[in-house]
Parts: C-alpha cells; sequence; structure tokens
C-alpha cells in the first residue's frame, strides 16, 4: 500500500521528550523573562525547530493576565509617514516580544466599529494613529470600558482616558518659524492638513502666533482636507496660480512632507518655479522621500524610535498614571530652504 502523510500535533511534551527536560522547562523557554540557562533554552529551541513545535499562543495568553496583543488602528494611508511609523513601532513591538492586530479605518464612520470591535478582542492595549480620533470617538471607546491602555500615537490628546505620545509640536513649529525669520523670509504661506478636534496637531496655531507676535500680521494659510501630495500640488496650484510673480510666498510653510512633496511639484512643474530661488519650501516628518535628490526637502524630523521604544515601555508599565510624553526632535536642513 502507499504511504499516506499524516499531520500530527506536536506537543510540548513531544519536546520536552526530545530535548530531555521537563514541560515546565519548554514553557519556560518561550517566555521573555523566564528564569532558564542559555544553554537549557537553547537545547529546547533546537529541539522545537527540528520537530516543527510552535507554541500555542492563545492558550498561554489565557493562562495569563497579558496577551502581549496590542490592536492597531491606522487611517490615512495616502499619508507616507504611515507607513515609516508602522515600520518602527511595529519593529519595537517585535523586538520585545508584543504581537500586533492592525486594522485599517477606512473614514470616520468606520472608526467606532472599529475601536469597538478591537475592545472585544483580548488585546493589552489599543494604538491610535490617525487624523479621525476625535471626541466623540473616543469618548464612545472609552464607555465600552474593555481597554487597558487607548494609547493616541504621533498626535497630542487632551482626552484624560488617553495616554499621549507625541513629538513636542509647539517647540518644534517654534524651531522652524525662528529658521524662517533667520533666513530672512518675510512672506510666507502655511498649508495645513485636516483639521481635527482632539488628537490634534498645535504646528499651525503656533507658527501664526509666533507670525503675529513679531511681525504684527497674520500669515496666508490654506487647508488641505488630506494628508495627500496630489491633493497639495492641486490646491497649491488652486492657490498660486493667479498671482503676479511679486505677489509669491518666498518660503511655503507644511504641516507634514506629503503636502511638500505635492507643492514642490506644483512649483516647478505647474508654474515654472524654482525651489528654494523663487520660492522656498519646509516641510514636517523626513519621510524618505524628503531626502531623495528630487526634493532635498527641508524638514523636522521626528525621533520616531525613541517614541515607539516608549510606547512599548507604556505598554509593560502596570502604573497608569502620568504616562503622557512628548518628544524633542531635530530640523534637517537640505537645499528647498
Amino acid at each position: 500500500m502507499p504511504k499516506t502523510d499524516r499531520i500530527t500535533n506536536v506537543t510540548a511534551d513531544d519536546v520536552a521528550a526530545s530535548a530531555g527536560v521537563s514541560r515546565w522547562t519548554v514553557n519556560r523557554a518561550f517566555k521573555k523573562d523566564a528564569s532558564i540557562s542559555p544553554r537549557t533554552r537553547a537545547k529546547v529551541m533546537s529541539a522545537a525547530q527540528s520537530l516543527g513545535y510552535v507554541p500555542d499562543l492563545g492558550a498561554a495568553a489565557l493562562a495569563s493576565t497579558r496577551s502581549n496583543l496590542v490592536a492597531l488602528l491606522v487611517d490615512d494611508f495616502t499619508n507616507p509617514h504611515k507607513l515609516v511609523m508602522l515600520e518602527r513601532l511595529t519593529r519595537a513591538l517585535r523586538r520585545r516580544g508584543w504581537d500586533t492586530l492592525l486594522v485599517n479605518t477606512l473614514d470616520r464612520d468606520d472608526t467606532q466599529p472599529a475601536l469597538l470591535n478591537a475592545s472585544q478582542r483580548r488585546v493589552d492595549a489599543t494604538i491610535l494613529i490617525g487624523i479621525q480620533f476625535d471626541d466623540e470617538v473616543l469618548a464612545t471607546a472609552h464607555r465600552a470600558r474593555r481597554f487597558k491602555k487607548l494609547i493616541i500615537f504621533a498626535r497630542q490628546s487632551q482626552n484624560p482616558d488617553t495616554i499621549s505620545i507625541a513629538v513636542d509640536d509647539e517647540a518644534a513649529t517654534r524651531e522652524i518659524t525662528a529658521y524662517v525669520i533667520e533666513r530672512g523670509y518675510r512672506n510666507p504661506l502655511y498649508i495645513a492638513g485636516p483639521p481635527t478636534i482632539s488628537a490634534h496637531l498645535l504646528r499651525k496655531e503656533t507658527f501664526a502666533a509666533i507670525w503675529q507676535d513679531r511681525f504684527a500680521q497674520t500669515p496666508d494659510s490654506v487647508t488641505v482636507p488630506r494628508y495627500d501630495a496630489t491633493l497639495a500640488a492641486n490646491i497649491a496650484l488652486d492657490t498660486l496660480k493667479a498671482r503676479r510673480r511679486d505677489d509669491l510666498p518666498d518660503i511655503i510653510v507644511c504641516e507634514n512632507d506629503a503636502l511638500a512633496l505635492g507643492v514642490i511639484d506644483t512649483l516647478r512643474h505647474c508654474l515654472g518655479l524654482r525651489v528654494p530661488e523663487d520660492v522656498a519650501v519646509i516641510g514636517f516628518d523626513d519621510i524618505p522621500q524628503a531626502a531623495s535628490p528630487n526634493y532635498c526637502l527641508t524638514t523636522y524630523r521626528q525621533p520616531l524610535t525613541d517614541m515607539s521604544n516608549y510606547l512599548v515601555d507604556v505598554l509593560e508599565n502596570a502604573d497608569g498614571t502620568c504616562l503622557d510624553r512628548q518628544f524633542q526632535g531635530q530640523l534637517i536642513i537640505r537645499n528647498s530652504a
């Protein structure tokens, strides 16, 4: 008779027998902080690999007060900085033994159901990265009373039921504004992203307040409803195409890099202007494209690695008080301004 392959479930007992250790030693070997010698752990891992053993994380979580799983809710994927955030954050989580349930919230109407759905999973925290998490959404989420920790990442929130981990927008904008003034620019245009109610950026307001205080005038500004380079390019064209050359801004300060890239494309390819000789441009975030020869964008770098590592510290901190943190970034000078 021909042989038939049989699929068998390899258990911790099988690994224990192969490695010559107890079942409890096998369980400890797969726990990050368990007390076990490196030699014994290596012997268990070798046996597990040769047998194709994978521990049942669900069963392990049920036996523990912690699942080591976080729900990560993200929106606005037209913003390339979101991909950089996800890479840094998931790398920090995985390095320290945390897994991620990723949820793409399509729009504001989808955000509340997504949050409530996440609250029904056995997750240790829910992390929000996006622009759609306003006070109403956060209040609905908190009423579910299922979240151990509700973390706003890369935005500042005044909601008392959340933990906010973000760059210090006000300090960053003060540094950007000081650079603009020092370089002699006097006719700025500020291009802001979509306004939000709770998880908010303080860049446009800070820039306008400093400019008003220094020069007794409010700088021109326009708003782009999404962090989308193509949309920003179109709005910049509509804003500038009818202006005379001597009425153009001498610098355009953008709330993030996606907007700045779209603005540079419009200036060069639609209006025939030079950057920075005719109009300078500054962004915010320092996405990978900012350093390319096509843009050489002056921008403000967020310390995403430090922010991500701190977020994991928060997850592993049993103390739930005073965990909000603001980080200092770095102004990156390139050719665009």
